[in-house]
């Protein structure tokens, strides 16, 4: 009888971290909510850098398309007139609440 208690035992105590395990591995996976909350996040810092691009007279906000990842790393893509637009554009979105970093994808064009 004590060997089979003792064997219930240590096979209980042996299944508590994989089950602990399995539970951590769930929590890790974002809800529905936490990923809508993300994009709203990531739409919003978005929104808030092309509002400010439309405020400068030098950068185009039109000729710019803005990524956003749930990081807060910023995409700027598209053409722009000059060295300066695209130094502007970036330091514009870098000053942006949200903003982790900004990968410039802008190329000069003279139109």
């Amino acid at each position: 009888m004590k060997g089979k208690v003792l064997a219930t035992l240590v096979a209980a105590a042996l299944s508590v971290p994989a089950m602990t395990t399995t539970v951590i591995a769930q929590e890790k996976k974002p809800t529905t909510t936490e990923k809508i909350k993300e994009n709203v996040g990531d739409a919003k810092i978005t929104a808030k850098i092309k509002s400010e691009f439309a405020k400068d007279k030098l950068v185009k906000a039109y000729k710019i398309n803005i990524d956003t990842d749930n990081k807060g790393v910023v995409t700027l893509k598209g053409n722009v007139k000059s060295q300066a637009e695209a130094d502007k554009a970036v330091e514009i979105a870098k000053g942006v609440k949200g903003v982790a970093s900004v990968n410039s994808q802008l190329t000069v064009k003279a139109n």
